[in-house]
């Protein structure tokens, strides 16, 4: 399995691909869309122009072009707004045709519609379907590989067991699952916030998860005061906020190809970590002998001290 990593800045990418990244993907959104259309008629549906989430300019884009050439791990540019208005689609397909003109051929779509206008309009692009498009199911996916669709990622929500079941059907294609970080109470196609400098995120307000027809979910907060022992130095814990490590034996015999590992925006020190701590845990499961044994020496030596129980596939932990 590959490590997908978000990407938030030109900067990160050499350090990132050295901690052990596969592939890429981030954000670019013009400062003209920005002008234009603000933040309620988002193209990325990450407007933020306070700290490093995405590029905002074709030259940054011509920096990155380059450090692919050069160090061989693909950036995945992500157009991830639920809809868009009509006029927008001929700019979007504008905005494809420029990235492609640097060599970038891969986009991550979250809008049907936006799939099969770049289809209409003979756009020759590889697309995958971001996991912020919504339910996931074996019909949803034989419609989509009607047009050329390569990857499928999976939404926070999946089932190791419906992830399977998908997987069955859609035999040579390639499938991403979250791995680490942002482990969210919300499914993003059903999501309203807008993640922009102007609003805190609906993600970020405090809450707690209860019983639903007397079923005890898992929790998504970690209170760090009672564990004040599991951060280290610089407090950082591998998969604080959404870890997926336990799974990842589960995750590969389902069938998944790529994980995706959430971090655009995050402080890049802790990206860092996160990428080599993700390498170090699939190098354990190469070496390992059984599940149990993975998940054994997994814990030793990347949560020696308890890790945050925030986990993305509880019934695998």
């Amino acid at each position: 399995m590959k490590i997908v990593a978000g990407l938030g800045a030109v900067d990160e990418y050499i350090r990132f691909a050295e901690a052990g990244a596969d592939e890429f993907f981030c954000g670019y959104v013009p400062y003209e869309w920005s002008r234009e259309y603000g933040t309620a008629l988002a193209l990325n549906r990450r407007e933020v122009l306070n700290y490093q989430v995405q590029l905002g300019s074709f030259s940054e884009l011509e920096i990155l072009a380059k450090l692919v050439r050069a160090y061989g791990r693909p950036v995945h540019l992500a157009f991830n707004s639920l809809y868009y208005i009509p006029e927008q689609y001929p700019k979007i397909a504008f905005i494809v045709k420029k990235c492609q003109s640097l060599g970038f051929e891969t986009f991550i779509v979250a809008d049907p519609a936006l799939f099969l206008y770049l289809r209409r309009e003979k756009i020759d692009c590889k697309i995958h379907l971001s996991g912020e498009t919504g339910e996931v199911n074996r019909e949803m996916l034989a419609f989509f590989r009607r047009f050329g669709l390569q990857r499928l990622i999976f939404h926070r929500k999946n089932t190791l067991e419906d992830m399977a079941s998908v997987i069955r059907a859609g035999a040579g294609l390639e499938f991403e699952a979250f791995v680490l970080n942002e482990l969210c109470q919300f499914t993003g196609a059903f999501c309203n916030s807008l993640h922009c400098d102007e609003l805190g995120h609906l993600c970020r307000v405090p809450y707690e998860l209860g019983r639903v027809r007397g079923k005890l979910l898992s929790g998504n907060n970690v209170n760090f005061d009672d564990e004040a022992l599991t951060l280290d130095e610089e407090g950082y814990l591998c998969g604080a906020t959404g870890c997926g490590l336990c799974a990842l034996y589960a995750l590969q015999r389902a069938g998944i190809t790529h994980l995706k590992l959430v971090g655009r925006g995050n402080h890049a020190d802790f990206m860092e970590k996160d990428i080599r701590n993700l390498r170090k845990a699939l190098d354990i499961m190469e070496g390992s002998s059984s599940e149990a044994d993975f998940r054994k020496e997994m814990k030793r030596q990347l949560f020696p001290r308890g890790c945050s129980g925030n986990c993305y596939y509880a019934e695998s932990g």
